[in-house]
């Protein structure tokens, strides 16, 4: 009996957008299941192809920026601007995106988000009067403070000097707010919920695949401490503690300390604008799928997410990897996912699973398709 199947992947990271992700499952699936009724909806968390993914469904035109990276290399940015809502969107991956940058050239110690300023205020000046940021997908850990800087704020040491680089803020002692506050609010799309600091910290958990060796997590953390202490200090809130304030390298916390952002879901986000329950309610078969699951998939990003809305809707979920990682990730995928399938090693080596990436998915895609539902 034909079904109607919802396709609803995140990106595979490195080697595939989401919507190329989607097409490639709907290519495999058809091979075996020609007479089935297939839905693409490809989804963002927060990181990369969030801005892309969004601009599709709410109909936003891509704009560029000019800026800098994460290195401070002058670039060519987009974002996107819907003239009718006037809203912003802004993907930080996009401007300071561990993507952009060579593997294994620059240390996260000299790397922060200024160019994030450039594109704000693009925003401003198109007329937005509000700004939707995702901002997975980072290669910085300076707790939003380049993008302050690029802002206007002012960071100073106990001798009245300035600070300029993120790795010196255990040495803050003053900082200066600019004349003129960023006037727009904006919602923040984080797609992890991990605070600012501890062993669930930006730079404990994801500063490694940064960058960040052993030896430099206590640095990083003592400066991010001092920044979170002086905050609390100075507002009477530990917003470090915030669910989320840890995503994009400390940038959700920064977003709120600076910006007075609102931190929310990446994924409950996307699913708003794209009308994600009501294509479930609607499939009697939901495949999602991303590069990699692992224990972070059940961190609030967005494959695990959709395998809970399933759960809680009785409806089948699908899991489809690139790679499954960590038994622990296996036994907990085996409470959400009916099915569970990845390319490696069971189809195809790593390496050449990374290079041809779209065709390995198509057969997982059609293997899985002969698994009854």
């Amino acid at each position: 009996m034909p079904l109607r199947v919802l396709i609803v992947p995140d990106k595979f990271k490195g080697t595939l957008t989401a919507a190329a992700a989607a097409q490639a499952i709907a290519d495999g699936w058809k091979r075996l299941r020609p007479d089935d009724t297939l839905t693409l909806l490809p989804i963002s968390d927060g990181g990369d192809g969030f801005g892309s993914v969004l601009a599709e469904r709410l109909g936003a035109e891509r704009r560029t920026v000019e800026t800098v990276d994460a290195a401070h290399r002058r670039i060519q940015a987009h974002w996107w601007y819907d003239p009718h809502s006037r809203r912003a969107l802004i993907e930080s991956a996009a401007i300071v995106g561990l993507a952009q940058l060579p593997p294994g050239r620059f240390h996260p110690f000299e790397l922060d988000t200024t160019g994030l300023g450039a594109a704000l205020k693009a925003a401003q000046h198109a007329g937005a009067c509000e700004v939707l940021m995702g901002i997975g997908g980072s290669a910085t850990n300076d707790a939003g403070f380049g993008m302050a800087r690029a802002l206007g704020w002012r960071f100073f040491n106990e001798a009245g000097h300035p600070i300029e680089r993120w790795i010196h803020l255990d040495q803050l002692h003053r900082w200066a707010p600019p004349e003129s506050p960023f006037p727009l609010p904006i919602t923040v799309a984080v797609d992890v919920d991990n605070p600012l600091l501890g062993t669930r910290g930006c730079s404990r958990v994801y500063g490694p695949q940064k960058g960040l060796r052993p030896q430099d997590l206590p640095i990083a953390d003592a400066a991010l401490d001092r920044l979170a202490e002086f905050a609390a200090n100075t507002h009477g809130t530990r917003f470090d503690q915030l669910p989320g304030a840890g995503a994009a390298g400390g940038l959700g916390f920064g977003l709120r300390l600076f910006l007075g952002a609102t931190l929310e879901s990446g994924f409950e986000i996307v699913a708003r604008h794209t009308g994600l329950i009501a294509e479930i309610d609607t499939a009697d078969l939901v495949v999602t799928g991303e590069g990699c699951i692992d224990s972070q998939t059940f961190m609030g990003k967005g494959t695990g997410q959709i395998a809970l809305l399933c759960r809680q809707r009785s409806k089948p979920c699908w899991g489809l990897a690139g790679v499954l990682e960590a038994p622990s990730a296996a036994e907990q995928s085996a409470t959400l996912f009916q099915r569970l399938g990845a390319i490696v090693p069971t189809l195809a080596p790593a390496a050449e699973a990374k290079v041809e990436a779209a065709h390995w998915l198509r057969i997982l895609a059609e293997k899985i398709a002969a698994e009854p539902l």
